[in-house]
């Protein structure tokens, strides 16, 4: 089958839809922006065309992303999307030598970036790192294009450098879907593993928003004018799944956040769910430590009646937080929703259906429709109950990661390599999990080298080569340590040189 997943989230939308409100985008100083789904598909049409006439970029090229959480960076998404180009979004929190590693794996001919954004009311910048990052090795890249947000002042290299209003402004608003197969490459999303070298995870067209859209309407309830808000950021697995794709698969209105939820002051969530009336709220059990521990009485500042479902998503969440967020936030009536899945898994895995799944606190519950979700050990026999076993997903579904990009040796030997169910290898998460006595699945953390700060997997062979880079580095060890915020923070043993 083919078909073009622009075309799923945004155009065929149009006839129905065409008025109502996409993407709601709210910037860190409170600027705020409303696309319809009309607007959405102008912009992305325009994009896409710029991509082409401008960078000549075409079908199974590949496009890095280096945005900060603006709309840009998901028209950005879908433009690639619709002429087929596959992108590859790098978190903008990652360095220049981290950038670098992934364009020169994606062999990318093209870097969308801004000057920088705005962080707790100041402005930081992103293009002096893009900068740095092509400084030797990228000769792949052809040009970057700048969109502008902070108003910095940036280097701009002649013949390279464009800025993407000017580019922009002349473009046509009409562009054809690129037909695809089913099983063309939708987008690459690099991710720590346990050596130094990021895995190029790969996902496919039709599988993954098939899934992506699913999921949404099954773990959300999602109705038709509900208003959406996951806070994740697009450079993880999470922004592309529930903000981006799935979301707009479905027809929802989804919100995009700049900003951080403390800034200016421990509201700020709250006050934007009592703003724009939201009806599910999706966040990571670090920020709700951190709300809670910053701002434990602020929810009563706020009229939250909206919520329906309230979401969890990167780490388990313990009792007390789970406990608070369903009393404070939820009014002690929202289902939450603990969700279990990984960037290789493309979406949801593991979590309660809401108003049908009896809930324990801490606990993903059990497996979604589809999803075969096993404790083993490592002969793939089933573990005892309430003992430690592997994490393993033993018949294929359809978001699931299709490549490493580049390495399918890699890619059989990272995920298929360490677990066997019948005598044959079966998906291995690197996590270790725990059933208890009604079949309940909870998640006990990962068995690799890759630590899990604020829900975000980091190996510690990737921090350790950065540490290395130091000049008085002699030698560094990098392990996990618990965090009371965090879940878990980055504990480095360095070794310096002598210094005559």
């Amino acid at each position: 089958g083919q078909l073009n997943v622009a075309h799923q989230c945004v155009d065929r939308h149009l006839a129905t839809k065409k008025n109502k409100a996409a993407i709601i985008f709210e910037g860190d100083n409170g600027d705020k922006q409303i696309f319809t789904y009309r607007e959405l598909a102008y912009e992305v049409n325009r994009a896409a065309n710029m991509f082409k006439n401008q960078f000549g970029i075409t079908k199974g090229d590949r496009v890095i992303v280096y945005m900060p959480m603006i709309p840009e960076a998901a028209i950005t998404m879908l433009a690639c999307a619709k002429i087929g180009a596959i992108h590859s979004v790098v978190f903008g929190g990652f360095s220049a030598e981290a950038l670098k590693d992934r364009i020169i794996d994606a062999e990318a001919k093209l870097v969308v970036t801004a000057d920088g954004a705005f962080r707790k009311g100041k402005p930081y910048m992103l293009k002096p790192v893009v900068d740095d990052a092509l400084r030797e090795g990228c000769e792949c890249v052809k040009a970057v294009c700048v969109v502008e947000r902070n108003g910095e002042d940036i280097h701009w290299e002649a013949g390279r450098d464009y800025a993407y209003k000017e580019l922009i402004k002349n473009e046509s608003s009409k562009c054809e879907a690129e037909p695809m197969e089913s099983e063309d490459p939708l987008f690459l999303l690099y991710t720590s593993g346990s050596t130094g070298k990021p895995k190029g995870v790969q996902h496919s067209s039709a599988g993954y928003i098939l899934w992506a859209q699913m999921t949404m309407e099954w773990v959300f309830d999602l109705k038709d004018n509900d208003t959406y808000w996951c806070t994740a950021d697009v450079g993880w697995i999470t922004g592309h799944t529930y903000i981006v794709y799935g979301p707009l698969a479905a027809g929802a209105t989804t919100v995009m956040f700049e900003g951080v939820p403390t800034f200016p002051d421990a509201g700020r969530c709250w006050k934007m769910v009592e703003e724009y009336q939201i009806n599910q709220f999706y966040t990571a059990p670090t920020a709700i430590r951190l709300l809670h521990k910053m701002g434990e009485n602020e929810p009563d500042k706020y009229d939250l009646s909206s919520l329906r479902i309230l979401g969890t998503v990167g780490e388990p969440i313990d009792p007390p937080a789970w406990k608070w967020y369903y009393e404070k936030i939820g009014g002690s009536k929202c289902a939450i929703v603990d969700t279990y899945w990984q960037t290789e898994t493309g979406g949801h895995e593991v979590s309660p259906l809401p108003g049908a799944t009896p809930i324990k606190a801490g606990c993903a519950t059990f497996p979604l429709p589809g999803i075969m979700a096993e404790v083993i050990d490592e002969e793939g026999n089933p573990t005892p109950v309430g003992e430690k076993g592997f994490m393993c997903i033993t018949r294929p579904w359809p978001s699931m990661i299709r490549n490493i990009w580049g390495d399918p040796e890699r890619f059989v030997k990272s995920y298929f390599g360490d677990c066997k169910k019948d005598g044959k290898p079966v998906y291995f998460s690197g996590d270790g999990a725990m059933m208890d006595e009604d079949g309940y699945i909870t998640i006990t953390g990962r068995t690799d080298d890759v630590i899990n700060v604020s829900g975000h997997r980091m190996g510690t062979a990737e921090v350790e080569a950065s540490i290395k880079k130091h000049p008085n580095v002699a030698a560094v060890a990098v392990v996990g340590k618990p965090d009371p915020i965090k879940g878990e923070g980055i504990f480095a043993y360095v070794v310096l040189k002598s210094v005559a």
